[in-house]
């Protein structure tokens, strides 16, 4: 592995961590490499739990081989974290996708009107059920583009 790595360096987005290197512990993911050096991101801290610091470190091809691999500290959250993590984001979503929509509310309107007639409109009308598909359609197209925030 020594050899391969003084030849080519280590690949794009492996994950390892210090063994006999003077960097903090943690989880470091290569970012970069020449002949010369190896560019590594922190990714996890000693305790092998994801973190966000944007710090690189630049080491030398001989200082990397006191790296071994590591695991790629992505997936080792928490499922409560993760779906707490998911329903914040939803609220927040829904939040402002309701806002965009208040804040143009002609054509909001005009796109919950085709839906609404999509949906009730074929015991009012007789029409083919083709048109009351398209309106929904259309107004869905027209609610995600407003709530979207395109207008």
């Amino acid at each position: 592995m020594e050899s391969r790595l003084k030849m080519n360096g280590p690949d794009l987005y492996e994950h390892f961590k210090p063994v006999d290197v003077d960097v903090s512990d943690g989880i470091y993911r290569v970012v970069g490499s020449d002949e010369e050096a190896v560019a590594l991101l922190c990714v996890a801290d000693a305790n092998e739990r994801r973190i966000h610091t944007g710090e690189v470190v630049t080491v030398s091809l001989d200082e990397f081989t006191g790296f071994a691999p590591a695991e790629n500290p992505d997936g080792n959250r928490p499922f409560g974290a993760t779906l707490a993590s998911n329903l914040t984001m939803g609220y927040w979503s829904i939040r402002a996708f309701m806002r965009q929509l208040a804040s143009n509310p002609l054509p909001s309107l005009v796109a919950i009107t085709l839906v609404i007639v999509g949906v009730f409109g074929d015991q009012i009308l007789s029409l083919p059920d083709i048109v009351f598909g398209g309106l929904v359609l259309l107004g869905s197209l027209g609610l995600a583009y407003v709530g979207g925030g395109r207008l």
